[in-house]
């Protein structure tokens, strides 16, 4: 199973190279960064000497400009986040979320007897900028918030300290390195089982909500939160790749019967 580490908005070069050595030292290698301050922060030397080696991180770690990119192929997203937020995701320890995932969410036995496999096709932990932390429309697309339990009088933790923390974890979670590496070599396919990743959940929602406006009942001029709520739903229910298509036919169709017929409002 696939794991990735993405940064958002990364301001300080030295933090990438310190998220690259944190990342390797548990075994992952995939980092990405969306928009960071710097355009040419791989190759900066703060970047390079706080890696402290971990170059073919570097190497292999690629920028891009939006979350969508970033998160392509991630079925299962972790915001990470010190302030629980009023609405979203619900916000827990990562070994509290790891062991639920380990146990319930992630693991399923196979039909046919065999070991337990990974299903989901890969997690993706996001940490937001050193200065202002996680968007709220980012967190919401997110399954979870995970918080670090720290000191409340002092609960401020360097980002390449949090990805430690947290690639630690996970790594625990998988097992440790006594175990088949299940981050570096996915699980084969159980049955017909394909989740959704976060980029067709995303391209589902659209088009839902283009049929909820069409249906007059999505107010484009004030929406409040209905579709993060909704996108909180499907996370929840972790849904399939066939069951994205079943909703977006129903979203077409529903568009298809909404669209005014040809000919209509003409005059002779």
């Amino acid at each position: 199973m696939q794991t990735r580490f993405i940064l958002i908005n990364t301001s300080h070069a030295g933090n990438v190279g310190a998220a690259a050595r944190a990342i390797k030292t548990m075994g992952f290698d995939d980092l990405v960064l969306v928009a960071p301050r710097w355009a040419n922060v791989l190759r900066r030397e703060e970047t390079i000497q706080r890696a402290s080696g971990a170059l073919d991180v570097l190497a292999k770690c690629r920028i891009v400009d939006t979350l969508d990119e970033a998160i392509d192929g991630m079925t299962h997203l972790c915001a990470t986040a010190m302030t629980p937020r009023d609405f979203g995701p619900p916000t827990v320890t990562p070994r509290e979320h790891f062991d639920a995932l380990s146990k319930a969410e992630l693991l399923r036995h196979n039909p046919r007897g065999q070991e337990p496999v990974f299903i989901q096709s890969g997690v993706g932990f996001l940490f937001g900028s050193e200065r202002f932390g996680m968007r709220n429309e980012d967190v919401y697309r997110c399954h979870a918030c995970l918080s670090i339990p720290s000191n409340p009088q002092f609960g401020s933790l360097n980002i390449g300290a949090a990805i430690q923390v947290i690639a630690y974890d996970w790594r625990m979670a998988l097992g440790g390195f006594g175990a088949t590496d299940a981050a570096a070599h996915p699980a084969p396919p159980m049955g017909d089982v394909s989740m959704a990743d976060a980029a067709q959940v995303a391209g589902m929602l659209s088009h839902l909500e283009k049929s909820l406006v069409a249906l007059e009942f999505l107010d484009p001029a004030a929406p409040k939160k209905l579709m993060p709520r909704l996108n909180q739903l499907f996370n929840r229910a972790g849904v399939t790749q066939e069951e994205i298509h079943i909703l977006r036919g129903i979203a077409k169709a529903i568009l298809r019967k909404t669209a005014p017929a040809v000919g209509d409002g003409a005059s002779g």
